[in-house]
């Protein structure tokens, strides 16, 4: 988590430092001198730039201040005020999904403040499913489907969970494995239930010289429509060497902010596991799969969807491993 602190008086500042010396990010006082930033400016940028941003002071002035630039909870970076006598830390802007009340708590503890947690289901002790989907890795697919789990919750009513992996622990109360799911833990999102996607896909590709992200785009495409899955599961991708300067490859792997790792011939060969062997590509590149191949070795992981083939692409998707667990609080 990237953090930016802001203070308006010369007690404000010092309390900044000290929490920032405690959970690290850049410190700044607001006002008209040399070295001090000013409000507005500050507040745009580090709303587009920062995880979260701690005021050390009103929070009327803070909810001024980031209220033209705020969008939803899927989007919106942490808020949290504290006054300049560290008396209270109080989450004002995404505080599960961003991690607002965490943060509160942890600087609370710091400087001996009382967290004020004013999200409903904190407040009445019920299960958060963004919060714990937070915590399990996962983006929030439907955000706008959050509030229908946690208001069944609220009301006492019994909500249903389905899961592609095993979850370590005992469900919380009011929530039970189900075949009508109100929230799912998966990779391929079907029906109205809220999706939890662990962010855990590493997508293995293999292409022709030349290929160009439009084409790489188009294929794309077409995997995630052939599995059901959900792109925002991958996190990164690998390849052969052979493909490490491809402008198209890298380009498509930029646009989506996936780091790219590339094997060599050997490398690949060592990758452990059974894999969709092809000729061509063994005669071409060394090495008798490339897509499979790089995706299990970069994921350190298991294969989910095998070699797919679409206009001289090919893509594969490995998973790295994964444990949920019910026990996060605890853990």
């Amino acid at each position: 988590m990237t953090r930016a602190y802001l203070a308006f008086t010369a007690k404000g500042l010092a309390l900044a430092q000290k929490l920032a010396a405690a959970y690290p990010g850049s410190v700044a006082r607001c006002g008209h001198e040399a070295g001090q930033v000013h409000l507005a400016d500050w507040t745009a940028r580090q709303f587009a730039g920062s995880d979260a941003l701690v005021f050390v002071g009103a929070v009327g002035i803070a909810v001024r201040a980031i209220a033209p630039h705020c969008q939803s909870k899927a989007q919106d970076p942490a808020v949290v005020v504290l006054d300049e006598c560290g008396r209270f830390a109080v989450p004002i802007l995404s505080g599960h999904l961003g991690g607002a009340n965490d943060l509160a708590r942890a600087l609370a503890a710091v400087c001996g403040a009382v967290p004020v947690i004013t999200t409903a289901t904190d407040a009445n002790g019920v299960f958060a499913v963004d919060e714990w989907a937070k915590h399990q890795n996962c983006t929030v697919l439907e955000p706008e489907r959050i509030k229908l789990v946690s208001g069944a919750l609220l009301a006492g009513k019994t909500v249903q969970f389905a899961s592609d992996w095993p979850i370590a622990g005992a469900p919380p109360d009011g929530i039970t494995a189900g075949d009508d799911p109100d929230f799912a833990l998966t990779l391929c999102p079907a029906g109205d239930a809220l999706h939890l996607v662990p962010r855990i896909g590493v997508l293995g590709v293999g292409c022709k010289r030349g290929t160009s992200t439009e084409t790489l785009a188009e294929a794309f495409a077409a995997f995630c429509a052939q599995n059901r899955l959900a792109p925002q599961c991958i996190t990164a991708a690998a390849s052969i060497d052979l493909k490490q300067n491809e402008t198209g490859l890298l380009t498509f792997c930029k646009s989506h902010s996936w780091p790219v790792q590339f094997f060599t011939a050997e490398q690949l060969r060592a990758a452990p596991g059974s894999f969709t062997p092809s000729a061509f590509v063994q005669s071409v590149t060394g090495v008798d799969n490339v897509c499979e191949r790089a995706a299990v070795l970069a994921a350190g992981g298991t294969l989910v969807f095998h070699k797919y083939a679409h206009t001289g692409v090919t893509f594969a998707l490995a998973v790295r491993p994964y444990a949920p667990d019910w026990r996060w609080q605890n853990v």
